[in-house]
């Protein structure tokens, strides 16, 4: 694993990073612990694996608190906070990751609940902790940050659109974050090789992830665009708070019109 930040860097900064026992928080998580930050590993269901990743930073040296959290609880969001706010004392870095929505018997409106409702309840719950010169970031992916110029595949559309129902309704609250002292940038890439997302699409849609390979010229894997968010940590924010990773054509007519707009 190539580190995408330097040694140290992120001495005396504590991160949270939502969703980060495996995939691309996990990857995440690991870039910032490497570069000095504490941070915390949070996980849902799978504390045995949220338990490994900690200790594997551990023995690097790392600071790391486990904690796991039902993002679309309250209950279970304040406790997370708690938890935080007695072994860190505050958060420098909070980066909104977890995401899903494919994922069956959650309910119908499980996608909304977690990709809109529970990022606003996470921010709510961090803003206590989070001081003058923080930073938040949120993870969507390009065929969520264009759905309203640009189709997705059918079996994702409910994802895409409840996930940018969720940037839209973060942005509203930039002028809030801004007073604050408080940065926040999106970070949108395309399909991510190796996620659970692709996973369940190539299972309902066999070939879609090839055929979006094809099309984009070529799909990042989950460490490289783990990289990518780990960098968008420390690197200046964009006039507009967005960084695209990997845009393709398919979605440059629309990034065209924005930027001249």
């Amino acid at each position: 694993m190539t580190f995408p930040l330097e040694p140290a860097s992120l001495t005396g900064k504590r991160a949270l990073i939502t969703g980060s026992s495996r995939g691309i928080g996990a990857d995440t998580v690991s870039y910032l612990a490497a570069a000095g930050a504490d941070v915390v590993v949070n996980f849902r269901n799978k504390a045995p694996r949220a338990e490994k990743l900690a200790q594997q930073l551990r023995e690097h040296g790392g600071r790391v608190l486990v904690q796991g959290a039902d993002l679309t609880d309250d209950a279970s969001l304040q406790a997370m906070f708690s938890a935080v706010q007695q072994e860190f004392g505050g958060l420098d870095i909070l980066v909104l990751n977890a995401s899903g929505g494919m994922e069956s018997g959650m309910g119908e409106d499980y996608a909304l609940r977690l990709n809109r409702d529970a990022q606003l309840a996470v921010l709510d719950a961090a803003l206590p902790l989070l001081g003058e010169g923080s930073r938040g970031v949120f993870v969507t992916s390009h065929q969520a940050h264009f759905i309203h110029t640009t189709p997705t595949m059918p079996e994702y559309e409910p994802v895409a659109r409840s996930k940018r129902a969720g940037e839209d309704a973060l942005r509203e609250r930039i002028d809030e974050l801004t007073e604050r002292g408080i940065d926040f940038v999106v970070v949108s890439g395309d399909m991510i090789e190796g996620t659970v997302t692709a996973t369940l699409l190539e299972r309902a849609n066999p070939g879609a992830i090839a055929e979006r390979r094809e099309s984009a010229g070529k799909l990042y894997n989950v460490s490289e665009f783990a990289a990518e968010l780990a960098r968008a940590v420390v690197e200046p924010v964009p006039d507009d708070r967005t960084r695209l990773i990997g845009v393709v054509s398919s979605f440059r007519a629309e990034w065209r019109q924005r930027c001249t707009s």
